[in-house]
Parts: C-alpha cells; structure tokens; sequence
C-alpha cells in the first residue's frame, strides 16, 4: 500500500466520528442518499466542532450558520479573509504545516493543517491516483516541476503540492522550471527545453506537474527554435494546476493547449489533465478523462449568485462555494472562493463519475490580491 493511502485518526473520535467516516470513504467518486446523508452529519460535527475552539466561528455561526435553510448550516468564509487573518481552532503547538498562497510579494493566506488535516487531504489525493492508475510504485518516470524549485522555509502551497506528487512514482531525474537563484526564483526555459530533449533518449515515463502558462511558453520556445516534436513515453503524464493568472492577455484555450502538447510532446489527451485546488481549501479536483473538474465525494460544490450570494442552478455562473468537513485545524469547511464558475450535473459530461463537475470562468473582480500563478507571472515578463 502507498504510504499516503494508510489509515489515519481524526484528532478527537468521540466528537468527530462521521467526519472520520467520511474520509476513510476509499471510492472518490461514489455518490448516492448514504453518501449524502453522511456528509451532512460529518459536517454537523465539524461546525460544532469550529464553533466551540474558534471565537471568530462561534460568533459567526451563532449569528448565521444555525439558519436551518443554510446548506450544511455552515456560514460562508470567503477566502480573502485568510489573507488578512490568522484563524486557528488549534493551539499553536498543534500546527504541523504552515503554507501560503501567494509569491514572493503581496498578500498571503495564511493557512495552519494538523496532522489530521494534511494527511486527509494527502490521502484524497492518492485516492484519486490510484482510481486513475497513476501509482507506479515499480516504475521509475522523469519529472519536469513547473513550480518553485525548494529552498529552505518556502512555504508557498503549489511547491509544496507538486513535490508531494513525486511521491506517487519514484523519480530517476528531477528538473524545476522556476530555479532558485539565491535571491528568489527565475523561469528557465532552455533548461526546461533541454530536460525535455534528455528525457526523450531515455525509455522512462515523463510527468510533467504544475502552472500551464510556463508550458505553453516551453513549447513556444521550442517551436521558436526550430525544434522538431518529441515523442516521449505514451504512459507520460501531465498535471496542471495554477491557472493563468496574471496572464489574461496570453491565455491560449484549454483545448489549443491540450492539442499542443500532444503534438510537441506526444502524450496522448486522456493522459492530460488540469486541477483546481487552493491553500484555503485542499480537496483535490482532478480532470476526468473528459476533461471535466467533478466533485469528490468528501466535498459539495455550490455557485452563488455575485450579487446576493443565494445559490444558483446548474449552468448559470457566479462564487464558487466549496463545502467539506475534513479539515479540523482552520474553520474553513465552508468557502466562498474569489473564481467565477458555473455547476453542472454529473451526466452531462458523459464519462464514468456521476459526481456534479464545475467549470471555472476567471476571477471575479480586480483585486490586488495576488496569487502563486500571478507571482510566477511576473517570472516570464521579457521571457517570451
């Protein structure tokens, strides 16, 4: 068994028992009235949970989330409000990670997980994996990151994540697009051009993880150069995350980069895929080989309207509101997210899960806020 599937317990069993339920649930897509009616319990006991070790929650809850006509009688957190403060249901002693959202400069949430709570997250993640195939504990793959290559107390939540998904496949070569120059990062495409050229002569799998953005400038570059495709491995494998933030005016369309890469680098499309995620709220959204971001089962997704928060039906677009109950450490079991997006059944996609799937539209807004992907942006400015 992948050490990031083994059973864990939450931290108190006699308050969290349906929350500890839930979690161990190992089908990430199952859906039906049992999953539905354990999820709502689960959440019960993580607001009561928040509510009695968090004062900020308590009075929110008490003001708000007992409505019983509110989803899961949770109270919306927007996640802006992580940049601002530092919300623990913890003591201090507790916090095994510390991460944050943002890069070198601007605001930062500030987010602190208990060994219960990363660990679940970790174990969704794996999950999902091992549903795709994607755990090849006897198959060693080259690795291109594009992210921050580690240095010492980075604590930016996008390194962290992708250098957790080297654990699914043990690495022979490890390569960074954003290298650690001393004094921050910097975005090398030649080196990545020339990893991609080197892992080519050799006969091992290629994962390519993290901001698409750089990708597409990788291949630009290669195209600029002359370079003829390359044909790496069929059981390659690509995860993108971070979206193109700060980088609306070069955005190119999911479908043109997916076409691309398949061209350039001969991975075939169902071994493509995009993910959501954020510092605030750690469930794994992972692409369905239809190219669609469905819900999990250890969490509910809602879109609420922009303008009177009210939830909206499936198609129509608005906040992303994300629900589940697995984390123990910050109360954000219920967070209303800065992106637009719109909700739609699960049989409308036309794969196997049967899970609702969203699609995300952009940001809401202009904000200052700024983003791992809009740091990373600003890495590229002149490299293209």
């Amino acid at each position: 068994m992948n050490s990031h599937l083994a059973p864990i317990a939450v931290p108190d069993p006699g308050l969290l028992p349906r929350v500890q339920e839930l979690c161990d649930l190992t089908a990430p897509y199952a859906t039906g009235p049992a999953e539905d009616e354990l999820f709502a319990a689960a959440m019960a006991e993580i607001n009561a949970w928040h509510a009695d070790r968090s004062p900020f929650f308590r009075s929110l809850y008490e003001s708000t989330g007992t409505d019983a006509g509110a989803p899961y009688r949770a109270p919306l957190v927007h996640a802006s409000l992580f940049k601002r403060h530092e919300l623990l249901s913890i003591p201090r002693d507790a916090v095994d990670l510390h991460l944050t959202s943002s890069g070198t400069t601007g605001q930062k949430s500030q987010m602190f997980f208990d060994t219960w709570t990363i660990r679940s997250a970790q174990r969704m993640v794996a999950r999902i994996f091992d549903h795709n195939g994607w755990i090849t504990p006897g198959q060693e793959v080259n690795y291109l990151l594009y992210s921050y290559e580690p240095v010492r107390d980075l604590k930016l939540g996008t390194s962290f994540t992708d250098n957790y998904l080297c654990d699914f496949a043990p690495a022979r070569q490890v390569a960074y697009a954003l290298r650690n120059t001393g004094g921050g990062h910097e975005f090398d495409p030649f080196g990545c051009v020339e990893a991609l050229r080197r892992y080519e002569r050799d006969d091992a799998p290629v994962r390519i993880l993290g901001f698409p953005a750089f990708l597409w400038f990788t291949l630009e570059r290669m195209r600029a150069m002359g370079l003829p495709p390359l044909r790496l491995s069929e059981d390659s494998l690509v995860i993108l995350g971070g979206g193109w933030k700060g980088n609306a005016d070069r955005q190119i369309g999911k479908d043109e980069l997916y076409a691309r890469i398949t061209e350039q680098l001969g991975i075939p499309p169902e071994r493509i895929r995009d993910t959501f995620g954020s510092v605030e709220h750690c469930i794994p959204y992972i692409e369905c080989d239809h190219h669609r971001l469905h819900a999990p089962v250890w969490s509910r997704v809602a879109i609420r309207s922009t303008r009177t928060l009210e939830p909206l039906p499936y198609g129509e677009r608005g906040y992303l509101h994300l629900v589940s109950p697995y984390i123990t450490s910050v109360p954000a079991q219920s967070v209303l997210m800065g992106d637009l997006a719109s909700l739609h059944p699960g049989e409308e996609c036309g794969c196997e899960l049967n899970t609702p799937w969203f699609t995300v539209h952009g940001r809401a807004g202009v904000s200052r806020n700024r983003s791992c992907a809009v740091a990373a942006s600003e890495l590229m400015k002149g490299m293209s």
